[in-house]
């Protein structure tokens, strides 16, 4: 049985190593994502009812009806929401992920990102800068005008961008990132800056004023976290492959919806495992404190689920700044997760661990043998709809997504008869 497993899970984890993703265009959600219908929204982590979402999921669900405009107002939109009329699911269930609530509707534009080796795709907006912004809950008149400026003017600026730049490696991009600085989830000063570079020679030459042009520019330089939406389909697309290899128990899916924390698990790809999401430890703004944190959202922890984010704080110690802790502490976080992965990186190198490949694969039975759960670095948002950030720090899964994962796949050898 055992060597069975193995061989399971060399499979699931080779699929990772070797993928190759790939910027490929952009598109818009309503054209390009699977299943998507103009009452259609899609949102960060496993599936959530309206009545059970969070303060900032209800809010990014107010702020893009609005938006869209299925709505006026605070009022009319939560009653759309309630009315059932809504089609609300999951990022993870469209090919694409979002980052914090994640909220996803039909006319925001979408980076496309494609795995070469395997020929899969993944989605994921544009990330709209900091403030007050519809991922963190916000849906205020100038959340709406931002949204609404990325998908008449950003987002057709770079879709001319790319056509003439081509496809964009993104795997070693990201390999270049995590060796000046980076971890690819809460740190991308690196990789925001190469983007640009790669950008910035094709850019001044598409068909547009150079008024606009400069918008686009001040626009991308003015937010570290541009990448980050880059970093989250990439990773996406890189385990979706993963997903289906029988007998393994390799998680591929890691996402919060900011109510649960959920997990997918190789050789069970449609099951999630979940369990109520945590509070954030961490480092707050001026004048907030743990009590205006809402519990753990997003789908950026697909980055940690990949072997960077915060299983490469090692490669990033001025990270430590916005999450808290030392240097020496982002060490050895990356150092401890070795303990519950199936390998080391092929590409994602860390230069503090004489450039060890950083820790790749979570193993359900490996947390569960050793305690040691994911660590996950991520913003924190403010529990009521409409606030925002209000902090960021380091945080871990429920143990308790483990525990029934590995339950369920006892069961399934049982069932199957690989075991007695």
């Amino acid at each position: 049985m055992q060597e069975l497993i193995k061989k399971a899970n060399e499979e699931a984890v080779g699929r990772l190593l070797k993928a190759q993703p790939t910027l490929v265009g952009i598109g818009t959600a309503g054209a390009d994502i699977p299943n998507m219908t103009k009452k259609t929204i899609l949102h960060a982590g496993p599936p959530v009812k309206w009545e059970d979402m969070s303060g900032p999921l209800r809010g990014a669900v107010i702020g893009g009806l609005i938006y869209e405009g299925l709505a006026d107002d605070f009022d009319s939109a939560s009653a759309l929401a309630a009315s059932g009329e809504i089609t609300f699911d999951s990022c993870h269930h469209h090919d694409a992920v979002g980052p914090m609530a994640g909220v996803v509707t039909y006319s925001m534009p979408v980076w496309i990102v494609e795995n070469k080796t395997f020929g899969n795709k993944a989605y994921c907006t544009l990330n709209e800068g900091l403030g007050k912004v519809l991922r963190f809950g916000a849906y205020q008149e100038e959340v709406v005008e931002r949204l609404k400026w990325m998908e008449e003017v950003l987002g057709p600026v770079l879709k001319e961008t790319l056509a003439l730049v081509g496809e964009i490696d993104l795997k070693t991009m990201i390999a270049q990132v995590t060796q000046m600085g980076d971890e690819g989830h809460n740190r991308n000063k690196a990789g925001t800056s190469l983007l640009i570079r790669e950008l910035a020679p094709h850019l001044v030459r598409v068909n547009y004023d150079i008024e606009t042009i400069s918008k686009v520019f001040a626009f991308m330089h003015s937010n570290d976290h541009f990448f980050l939406n880059l970093t989250m389909p990439a990773c996406k697309c890189s385990l979706d492959p993963a997903g289906g290899v029988k007998y393994s128990t390799m998680v591929y899916t890691m996402a919060r919806n900011g109510t649960e924390f959920g997990i997918r698990v190789s050789s069970m790809p449609d099951r999630w495992f979940t369990a109520p999401a945590e509070i954030i430890d961490g480092l707050y703004f001026p004048g907030y404190s743990p009590a205006d944190a809402n519990p753990d959202i997003g789908d950026s922890v697909i980055t940690e689920t990949t072997g960077i984010g915060g299983f490469c704080m090692g490669a990033a110690p001025a990270i430590v700044q916005f999450v808290g802790g030392t240097p020496q502490d982002a060490v050895n976080y990356s150092k401890s997760m070795y303990e519950i992965t199936l390998a080391e990186n092929n590409t994602y190198k860390i230069p503090a661990l004489n450039f060890r490949g950083s820790a790749t694969g979570v193993d359900i039975q490996k947390v569960i043998e050793t305690g040691i759960l994911p660590i996950i670095n991520t913003g924190i948002a403010h529990k009521d709809p409409g606030v925002g950030q209000v902090g960021a720090g380091l945080v871990n899964p429920p143990m308790k997504c483990f525990e029934d994962a590995l339950e369920a796949y006892v069961e399934m050898l049982e069932k199957e008869g690989v075991i007695k």
